[in-house]
């Protein structure tokens, strides 16, 4: 964006501070919402805040050996933006990123971006209907034109989503490690792997990814298990030339094949939500299979006894790999489950004081997923902050809004995450119904009226005490393992209560009876009492019975015309 006059006058870009809305973060869910602003009709005056140097969040952040995603690629994409040239079945970090930079450049959303821009704290406005966010410069250049700056905005939005701050292990000498540390969310390629000694701190999806890349090129590898985990096949393979190209031109066909997977993941829902349903059966018996045609025989019967989960399926996430069991048959790797009992100088002690030396430690420990918008400060009505609010655990309502907090919305919030499908189904059901708040507050700053918008906290509890009864009753809940979906007093704070359809319909409409609705521009709002639009379908509609049906039916007209065409021709010649 350019703009000739001496002085801007421009309502946003980089030499303004005032914007309808800001967004925090630019991976997928900030992007998101940004790009429906401005296909709905919503404008292009918001400002996106990136901590990073570059969109795509947490496909930017995490660059380990062996990254990738465990949701098929035709289904990790938008359904407005189809990328019919995906490389593989399942996508890596770089294709991916590739992907969601190619969508920042479609939409001219870097114009909005502020990078190397933390957001420190963000206090609403009574006076002005407000929200006024201190925003840090951490790029060193930047910091010379101040080191922060406050962005007001009528709306604000937060795309930090669950996976952001990693997490360190609460484990005793962590810091006193003279070797190499490094969290798997901030991998150092810089440090080469190749004859060191290495030990690795966690085994779930992260290092499940990392474990057998590493394993290729040190000298030996360590991985340090606290509790096993479920593991399926992944049955990765890459997408042919020929099948992108019938995805690109003939869109028809693509659709068909990402309804499919839609359909297949959605299945998958009653193996956390029904432990004794068939398909929970079938998902355990098809990774012990999995773990005995990959360990076979009495020479592996102890790692099988290690490697294998003695809790319901689906409380902790279940891992999608063909290349995990086998590395511990190499002779470099060692499974070690021995308790940790404190990281030392030279490496690890376990009880019974058995010492593990190492070059380098690897933390793949997760992310402060239940600590939601962690370390921002938020302050609503009154002064209040969010930590108040959520004293006693996150919660939103529809995992987007929050008491006493006006004009404010998050995506990927309190108990959105997925355990089944695809996060960016979630997603785009939330930016569709955050626009539509979004769209109120502008509509009515445009007539000179204020709005404020916070929803209900009797709405809230209730919307709250319905998911929770659900969840309690799920694999999720299970006491006989800890997952990252738990907070620390055992309350499910990250996991959706349901499969996504359900979730997309309730997310489709607003009832302006679940919200406090204040301000000059309130009754107009008021009277509409419920707005509705069309939610995004991704499911099959027609099955491939009736399809088969209607392309016979079509053939058998189209011959049918033809041979009639044919004999009245002949008929006339004669």
């Amino acid at each position: 964006m350019s703009d000739p006059n001496p002085s801007p006058t421009v309502d946003y870009g980089r030499n303004t501070n005032r914007a309808d809305v800001l967004i925090i973060g630019a991976g997928i869910s900030g992007m998101t919402t940004a790009i429906d602003m401005i296909r709905k009709g919503n404008g292009r005056n918001f400002i996106i805040v990136e901590k990073g140097n570059q969109v795509g969040g947490t496909w930017n952040d995490q660059r380990y050996p062996g990254c990738c995603c465990d949701v098929w690629s035709h289904l990790y994409s938008l359904s407005f933006e189809p990328n019919p040239s995906w490389t593989r079945e399942y996508p890596g970090q770089e294709e991916i990123l590739d992907y969601l930079v190619d969508l920042a450049h479609k939409y001219q959303l870097y114009r909005h971006i502020r990078f190397n821009s933390s957001v420190e704290e963000a206090r609403w406005d009574e006076t002005s209907y407000t929200w006024k966010t201190k925003i840090a410069r951490r790029g060193s250049k930047d910091s010379e034109f101040g080191e922060d700056y406050t962005v007001t905005s009528d709306f604000l939005v937060s795309g930090v989503g669950q996976l952001n701050v990693p997490k360190y292990p609460d484990i005793q000498g962590v810091d006193s490690f003279s070797g190499k540390l490094m969290h798997s969310a901030r991998w150092d390629w810089d440090y080469d792997l190749r004859d060191k000694k290495i030990g690795i701190i966690g085994n779930g999806a992260t290092a499940a990814q990392i474990i057998p890349e590493i394993a290729k090129v040190c000298k030996s590898l360590t991985v340090f298990q606290r509790t096993p985990n479920w593991v399926i096949p992944r049955d990765d393979k890459p997408i042919t030339p020929m099948r992108q190209a019938v995805y690109k031109y003939v869109p028809f066909a693509r659709r068909r094949y990402r309804a499919g997977l839609m359909d297949f993941r959605e299945s998958f829902f009653e193996v956390v939500f029904d432990v004794k349903s068939p398909v929970h059966e079938f998902m355990m018996s098809a990774s012990k299979s999995h773990m005995e045609s990959q360990l076979p025989g009495e020479k592996y019967a102890k790692l099988r006894e290690q490697l294998q989960p003695h809790y319901a399926v689906g409380c902790k996430r279940v891992i999608i790999t063909d290349d995990y069991f086998p590395v511990f048959t190499k002779p470099n790797v060692l499974l070690e489950t021995t308790p940790i009992q404190e990281i030392t100088p030279n490496g690890v002690k376990v009880e019974g004081g058995k010492d593990h030396d190492f070059d380098l430690l690897v933390l793949a420990t997760g992310f402060k997923t239940t600590q939601f918008m962690y370390p921002i400060k938020i302050y609503g009505l009154s002064g209040k902050s969010i930590e108040d609010i959520w004293s006693s655990g996150a919660s939103a309502y529809l995992g987007m809004t929050v008491p006493t907090l006006p004009n404010f919305s998050m995506l990927y919030g309190p108990n959105t995450n997925l355990g089944h499908n695809s996060i960016i189904l979630m997603i785009e059901a939330q930016s569709l119904y955050i626009n539509t708040l979004i769209s109120k507050v502008k509509a009515a700053k445009n007539s000179g009226r204020k709005l404020r918008i916070e929803p209900k906290s009797q709405v809230v509890e209730k919307y709250n005490s319905e998911i929770q009864t659900r969840l309690a009753k799920s694999a999720f809940a299970d006491p006989n393992c800890n997952s990252w979906y738990k907070n620390e007093e055992g309350l499910i704070t990250n996991n959706w209560a349901d499969a996504v359809i359900p979730y997309q319909k309730r997310t489709s409409s607003i009832n302006w009876d679940d919200y406090e609705i204040s301000g000059s521009g309130a009754e107009v709002v008021k009277a509409e009492g419920t707005t509705k639009w069309a939610r995004v379908i991704e499911e099959t509609q027609v099955s491939n019975t009736a399809i088969l049906v209607g392309l016979l039916t079509t053939a058998g007209a189209v011959a049918a015309g033809t041979l009639y065409r044919n004999s009245i021709r002949a008929m006339l010649r004669t």
